[in-house]
């Protein structure tokens, strides 16, 4: 227990670039102190002990703001940024160095029993807000958007984004976890796709309205020539 700790509390150095020293990450990051709370109780309840895990789950709520079911299965290095408002249900795993900002929620759906919780892999991000939500898969090295809604498994080193998520393969591209830019906007190239295709539609509209104009021209020479003609074989034969 003792070198989880330690690493959940090395990992916030790596990650959070305003981490000064040990005393101000020890007193000042909720995140870790919900995890320490979160070690406690879990031993305890994986011990079958009634009541005090769940008393020091809602003590751990109250001074934190974060949630975290004595029931979850959190690996080492995990780093809960900020933190207000991660609910962590029952039967939920986090595979070790995921990180997790504000507002994230690792829930189920319905009143089913047994496994109903999210399962992340490792190296997972999930970004604030987002919602993961039912007996899911997320695989390694994947990252979540801000705001998401996920509802199925993701397979492995891709990206989520949308609501509902919607799958961005980056296949053999290693992104950093806080590169959060970096993320592939599905939405605006949705529109940029329609903005182009709406583009082409015009380009093609004035096209064929140029290929009219020119046959309506053609065509009207050729009957002011016809009726010049005929004038002209008039006089003629007068």
């Amino acid at each position: 227990m003792l070198k989880t700790l330690l690493a959940d509390f090395r990992i916030i150095f790596d990650r959070d670039p305003a981490a000064r020293n040990w005393l101000e990450v020890l007193i000042c990051y909720p995140g870790l102190q919900a995890l320490i709370f979160h070690r406690l109780a879990h031993g305890l309840y994986s011990l079958g002990i009634p009541f005090l895990p769940r008393l020091i789950s809602h003590i751990s709520r109250f001074l934190t703001g974060i949630e975290i079911h004595p029931g979850a299965v959190i690996g080492q290095g995990v780093f809960i940024d900020h933190g207000m408002g991660v609910v962590i249900g029952e039967t939920a795993i986090v595979g070790n160095y995921c990180l997790i900002y504000q507002g994230v929620t690792l829930g189920g759906t319905g009143k089913e029993t047994g496994k109903r919780h999210p399962t992340l892999g490792e190296n997972v991000v999930v970004g604030g807000g987002a919602k993961v939500l039912g007996n899911l898969y997320i695989g390694d090295n994947v990252r979540i958007g801000a705001g998401s809604v996920v509802l199925r498994d993701v397979p492995s080193d891709c990206t989520v984004v949308g609501v509902p998520g919607r799958v961005v393969y980056r296949s053999g591209v290693r992104v950093n976890p806080l590169e959060h830019g970096s993320l592939p906007d599905s939405e605006a190239e949705v529109i940029r796709a329609l903005v182009d295709r709406i583009d082409s539609l015009e380009q093609q509209v004035e096209n064929l309205q140029g290929q009219l104009l020119g046959s309506h021209l053609a065509k009207s020479e050729s009957e002011s020539t016809t009726v010049v003609g005929s004038g002209c074989y008039s006089e003629d034969r007068g």
